[in-house]
């Protein structure tokens, strides 16, 4: 596995970097970085690069020995699967974000640690396990709740979306094969009760829809951060819901990667600090 064999010890002119289009805002940089400092990864060094998919193969092959891994944003996810051996996951999921860079004993890997970046906040935060989900949004990062809702043994999922046949193109068949019944439902308030919501829309909520969520639920992590305060933040704290946003995603699924690329484990508290910092 490419990075694992340098666990427990520092190492030198070894690159990692984040991909997509755009790119500037990515916080991918910082995380990294900031857990190459806090791990003693002195020789280490995380960059961010402007890369659609059509270069993305050549952006791979242009890279030297140094490269470890890379970390792929939209509209790279889907490209991706095309290189390297692809994990299980991201597999069944038609998505992946990770990129492990082979070694002469090995071939290259792709992964998908986006579902880490919804279990594991929910996790940490108390929800071990939920009978009934409420996911709003259909993308590929939908897909990852999904898995992350079988993992937590759910029963049902109801999924918010603005287009129901969209949604089913999107969800249905990873849904089938993980074995979780949808329920589709138009916008507006799904009149369910549910132990979770999770939102994937990369934009904030409407203000009403999220206050009928957070009304009937314990849980709720908002995948959007960037666009000024969760639509369900209010709602959240009158009620004493639990509620999660994106910086808590990012940073669990560059944690994971984190793991991958190193073979160290990073604590999370410094990674959340420095990226709440930079987006406050």
């Amino acid at each position: 596995m490419a990075g694992l064999g340098t666990q427990g010890s520092p190492m030198t002119n070894h690159r990692c970097a984040v991909l997509g289009s755009p790119i500037a805002h990515s916080l991918s940089p910082l995380i990294h970085n900031t857990a190459y400092r806090v791990l003693g990864l002195t020789g280490w060094r995380y960059d961010a690069f402007e890369v659609a998919e059509d270069g993305l193969g050549a952006f791979i092959a242009g890279c030297g020995p140094e490269w470890v891994g890379l970390s792929c944003t939209m509209p790279l996810k889907r490209a991706l699967l095309d290189f390297g051996v692809v994990s299980e996951r991201a597999a069944l999921l038609r998505s992946a974000n990770t990129f492990l860079f082979g070694t002469p004993d090995e071939p290259s890997r792709v992964e998908n640690t986006d579902v880490d970046g919804v279990l594991d906040p929910l996790r940490t935060a108390g929800l071990e396990s939920a009978r009934t989900a409420v996911l709003v949004g259909a993308g590929a990062t939908a897909r990852s709740a999904l898995a992350a809702f079988a993992a937590l043994g759910v029963e049902r999922v109801v999924v918010v979306a603005r287009d129901a046949g969209r949604a089913l193109a999107s969800l249905g068949d990873v849904a089938g094969r993980l074995g979780l019944p949808l329920d589709v439902r138009g916008w507006g308030d799904p009149g369910v009760r549910s132990d979770v919501v999770v939102s994937v829309l990369p934009v904030a909520l409407d203000a009403d829809l999220a206050a009928a969520l957070v009304a009937n639920t314990g849980y709720v992590l908002d995948a959007q951060y960037g666009h000024g305060t969760s639509a369900f933040a209010g709602p959240a704290a009158d009620r004493g819901v639990v509620l999660l946003d994106g910086l808590d995603m990012l940073v669990a699924q560059a944690r994971v990667q984190l793991r991958l690329m190193t073979g160290h484990e990073c604590p999370a508290e410094p990674l959340l600090d420095a990226v709440r910092r930079r987006d406050g």
